[in-house]
């Protein structure tokens, strides 16, 4: 699942003044298009999210490129990103609906706005499916895709059925081309003077030591997850009531929380109203840098994985080549790696690469390039049951509203 911080945003995207050349006179319109004649140009476009593709990646495409640009177009959230495919569907038209080509400015059907590629994070894999707002992907074109790794996890994540559910039989979605995961964040300042040992795993957060001292995260599937984590069971049990520890363990770490939030938890650390934050890696990696007391550790028993991934919009008329092209060269071993390092977040490429010939800055961060051992006990929050998103939700619910 791709970190639900991304359920909060909006933007809205619209292709304006469509008719701008109907009425023109007619050498207005014939020098438009002697203008654009000839210009045989093939252009990939892409909707990223921002601040997953650096600007040094794009410029490095677009050298390898003959005859051919790049446009990339980034949004600040993937709520916006999906809320986009789900406008290009309603508003797909077939190519006919239009008498001028789509490569005419302003106008021409709405298909002229749909890129080729698009972020998806797995969060909405289950319901971009679901609404037909994607196309699957053809691995046979994808290099690269036999290789990724750990026991194919990525590839399991992104294949599924009709119904957007896990399927090894099933089609392939998304190409993932970054990952990250939920992490613990603490003062190493306040941790010394108080004498109190680092956290090293989930169990941690139950300390008595650290009552009223943590932000937790406004995400059911994420406190629940890793309580079920440090009892030693799976983010993705589907039957709550199996595990008898279950409801006690909420209650205890609900009074060691002092606020849950999914976007605000990292000020009250940097002034030191909380102690410890658990929170996504790429919130918590570039604050790092700026707040020398900041030091973050994955839970040594494992935690919740997340990736981004580029699909193709259903609305797209064909597969482009060049969205091909493009995938495969974000999972080229050198690009993956400086992706890693620019963008925060790891790169499926990354774990297939022999460690020795990855660069230095990236074999020192454990958070980018995690111990195998934590990596392997990790997962992926899979899409559940709806009766068991109930159990999540009733259980969520009466923990939220918990007298202190």
């Amino acid at each position: 699942m791709s970190n639900p911080k991304s359920i909060i945003h909006h933007s809205n995207f619209t292709l304006g003044r469509r008719s701008f050349l109907t009425g023109a006179s007619a050498m207005l319109l014939s020098q438009l298009l002697a203008g654009c004649s000839g210009q045989s140009q093939s252009t990939l476009t892409v909707r990223s999210l921002s601040g997953s593709v650096p600007p040094q990646i794009l410029n490095e495409f677009r050298k390898g490129l003959s005859n051919a640009a790049l446009n990339v177009s980034p949004e600040a959230e993937l709520q916006t990103l999906f809320t986009l495919l789900q406008t290009w569907k309603q508003e797909a038209k077939p190519p006919s609906a239009s008498r001028w080509p789509s490569w005419v400015p302003f106008v021409g059907s709405s298909e002229a706005a749909i890129p080729d590629l698009v972020t998806l994070g797995d969060y909405w894999l289950e319901k971009a499916i679901q609404q037909q707002l994607i196309a699957p992907l053809d691995p046979t074109q994808l290099q690269g895709w036999a290789q990724l790794p750990l026991n194919d996890r990525w590839k399991a994540i992104v294949t599924r059925n009709a119904q957007g559910q896990l399927d090894a039989k099933g089609q392939v979605w998304g190409a993932p081309y970054r990952w990250g995961s939920t992490v613990i964040a603490y003062r190493t300042d306040i941790f010394r003077e108080k004498g109190l040992q680092p956290p090293t795993d989930w169990s941690d957060l139950w300390r008595s030591d650290l009552r009223r001292h943590l932000s937790l995260l406004d995400q059911p599937r994420e406190v629940i997850g890793l309580t079920l984590k440090k009892l030693g069971k799976s983010y993705n049990t589907q039957d709550l009531g199996s595990v008898p520890d279950l409801d006690a363990n909420l209650r205890a770490l609900q009074q060691q929380a002092k606020l849950y939030s999914s976007s605000a938890y990292l000020q009250p650390l940097i002034l030191g109203d909380t102690w410890l934050a658990v929170g996504w890696s790429t919130d918590i990696l570039p604050i790092i840098r700026r707040n020398p007391n900041i030091a973050v550790v994955i839970p040594q028993s494992g935690t919740a994985l997340w990736t981004d991934m580029w699909v193709r919009p259903a609305a797209t008329s064909t597969a482009s080549s060049l969205a091909t092209q493009w995938i495969n060269f974000c999972w080229q071993p050198s690009i993956a790696a400086e992706l890693a390092l620019l963008s925060r977040a790891s790169s499926p490429a990354v774990l297939r690469t022999d460690r020795a010939s990855l660069p230095q800055a990236l074999r020192d961060n454990p958070i980018l390039l995690p111990d195998t051992a934590i990596l392997e006990a990790s997962e992926f929050l899979q899409p559940l049951p709806t009766a068991t998103v109930q159990q999540y939700r009733d259980r969520w619910k009466t923990l939220r509203q918990a007298v202190s």
